[in-house]
């Protein structure tokens, strides 16, 4: 397995650079234990820049972290209250892990991945945020729950898409980041005209 990472190209890494980033801000302590897990456990040798993940005292915190939020995440405003707090955490450290990622034997690289990994996560934290909020709005409790199990299977899934089909998943992560910068567009949209309609004394945007 270290031979076949060894050999990996550049557009492999940019895969899992980006993977690391986009999921970030669905699920941050996912994504560092799901890597460190799988570093630990000799089914995914990491690059130097990702080894620490596999530390058995970050495994034990991320571990701790990821109990956590498996459960606020699914609890109706809960999640949005768990959203607003890592808000801040989850786009450095996407940048930070997609800069691990490559960032091992070039600064310009490193640099380019955390452009990338940082980008990406404040893409899907926005389109997360923003849907969590609209799914709070209504008066049923399961679109939450329903939400939060497709991230948790997203996150699995890029992670291992990434690392096996690196061209697959770069298709899909296109479509994906399209189709999240329509939805937060839309229900940015949502939100101002619900806003305007409850305070309708307010002076509007010229």
């Amino acid at each position: 397995m270290n031979h076949a990472l060894q050999s990996l190209g550049t557009p492999e890494l940019l895969a899992l650079a980006a993977a690391l980033g986009w999921a970030s801000g669905l699920r941050l302590y996912l994504v560092v234990f799901l890597t460190g897990l799988a570093g630990w456990l000799g089914w995914l040798p990491l690059p130097p820049g990702l080894q620490v993940l596999q530390h058995p005292a970050l495994l034990g915190a991320s571990g701790f972290m990821l109990f956590i939020e498996f459960f606020a995440d699914k609890i109706p405003w809960v999640d949005s209250v768990w959203d607003l707090v890592n808000s801040v955490i989850r786009v450095p450290a996407g940048a930070a892990l997609a800069a691990g990622a490559l960032g091992a034997d070039s600064a310009t690289m490193a640099l380019t991945a955390a452009l990338l990994g940082g980008t990406l996560a404040a893409t899907s934290q926005a389109a997360k945020t923003s849907t969590r909020a609209a799914a709070n709005a209504s008066p049923e409790p399961f679109s939450n729950l329903g939400l939060s199990l497709l991230e948790d299977g997203l996150v699995v899934g890029a992670l291992w898409l990434a690392t096996q089909h690196p061209l697959v998943f770069a298709v899909l992560l296109v479509m994906a980041v399209l189709a999240m910068w329509a939805l937060t567009w839309l229900l940015f949209k949502f939100f101002r005209a619900a806003w305007r309609r409850a305070f309708p004394a307010l002076p509007k945007e010229s």
